[in-house]
């Protein structure tokens, strides 16, 4: 087992408060998962390579020469700069792990081996490590060996052939799918091994790969074709067969979501409309009969959305009990109340000065909140502080190191 974490251990601080992470690794397959860990309460320490730094730090749009991503992907993890190609920084990192429950790494697979860092080594180092590996096709498998990023993923797991529309091309989801899904699998499996090795004692090696996690979300895809004779394919904003479930407009430009395609809910939707005789209406009243209806009962409820504002839509829908959300962008969700309530916008101050908006820790915990103690920190912040105690460098050391570029 490792030494205990030396964040201070508070209730608040999130239920993985003394778990401490190695995270190694780039982008954000890999350090997504660390942040959520890190939303936790565990202490994660993120290795970066020296005077660069992970890429994410000007990844997307930039304020000031930072990313505007960076201060909440890397919120309350220490920086410690290691170079981790030369063998006195794979040194430093082997008694590292010996004092960490957690190596997070989504390198290409191989190449902690070729560093001396792989799983036998830091198991040598420290046998109640957990070492989770994220890469694009899995540590194992003809695919293994080739780069794979969360796009490729996508396409190889299956969604991108069912996202968009279908007189398009597949299309995107607009956000980094795959490698946020990889992430939540990452953490997943390392809180599964963290409990199994509470009960053996012993680490072991987790691995996702980013298609994999893709595919895990594909639902009966394969049974539909297979069993079915069904290939699900692009359908733009509906799901062939279930109706009324779509986007409609309103009379001030907005777009809502509303689903209603049980029985007990179009029935609740059409008495809103003033139209209640459409759920006995042979045509719809039941769940085939509006799917083979689609179209012309998305018509229907078009031609009334679009005589009323978002807002006394959504409300009037809400309070018929009809699911009904207004289809947001960056603008409504900053003054959306519900956002607010759950404290699902959290706003800090970068190290460039700015104030930035960032999303909330999910899930909530009644007990022991997650909570956001400092934004991404500057690069190699806590290089000397986390090797002194961690790894045993003196002072002498820490100098040559840092002279030597090793740090």
């Amino acid at each position: 087992m490792c030494a205990p974490s030396s964040r201070k251990v508070d209730a608040a601080l999130g239920p993985l408060r003394g778990i401490r992470v190695l995270e190694l690794g780039s982008f954000i397959a890999g350090p997504f998962a660390g942040q959520l860990l890190a939303d936790y309460g565990a202490e994660v320490i993120k290795i970066e390579p020296p005077h660069t730094g992970d890429p994410m730090r000007r990844w997307g749009i930039t304020h000031d020469g930072e990313s505007l991503w960076w201060p909440a992907i890397a919120r309350n993890k220490k920086s410690v700069t290691v170079d981790l190609r030369g063998e006195r920084g794979q040194a430093l990192v082997r008694d590292l792990v010996a004092n960490c429950d957690v190596v997070l790494e989504n390198f290409r697979p191989g190449t902690m081996s070729r560093w001396g860092l792989g799983y036998e080594q830091l198991r040598a180092a420290n046998p109640g490590v957990v070492v989770v590996h994220v890469s694009g096709f899995g540590q194992s498998g003809p695919n293994a060996g080739h780069a794979g990023f969360g796009s490729v993923a996508e396409a190889v797991g299956g969604i991108r052939y069912t996202t968009g529309s279908p007189d398009d091309a597949p299309a995107r989801s607009g956000i980094s799918l795959g490698d946020s899904l990889a992430a939540l699998f990452a953490v997943i499996g390392t809180l599964a091994a963290l409990a199994e090795r509470s009960r053996s004692g012993e680490g072991q090696e987790v691995d996702v790969a980013i298609y994999e996690a893709v595919f895990a979300l594909m639902e009966s895809m394969l049974a539909d074709f297979h069993v079915g004779g069904v290939l699900r394919t692009r359908s733009g904003s509906v799901l062939p067969g279930v109706a009324p479930s779509n986007v409609y407009p309103t009379a001030d430009d907005a777009e809502v979501v509303i689903a209603a395609n049980a029985d007990s809910v179009f029935s609740r939707l059409t008495e809103a409309m003033g139209r209640s005789e459409l759920a006995s209406d042979p045509r719809y009243a039941t769940h085939h009969a509006r799917g083979a209806a689609m179209t012309e009962l998305d018509d229907l409820i078009s031609s009334w959305t679009s005589t009323r504002k978002s807002d006394d839509l959504v409300e009037l829908l809400r309070d018929h009990g009809v699911p009904v959300g207004l289809i947001n962008t960056a603008a409504s969700i900053l003054t959306d109340t519900q956002f607010a309530a759950r404290d699902m916008i959290l706003w800090r101050r970068s190290n460039t000065g700015t104030e930035v908006p960032m999303n909330g820790v999910v899930p909530k915990f009644s007990r022991t909140p997650g909570e956001i103690d400092r934004v991404g920190p500057e690069l190699g912040a806590d290089t000397d502080d986390v090797l002194t105690e961690l790894a045993g460098v003196n002072s002498d050391t820490l100098a040559q190191l840092h002279a030597d570029g090793v740090i």
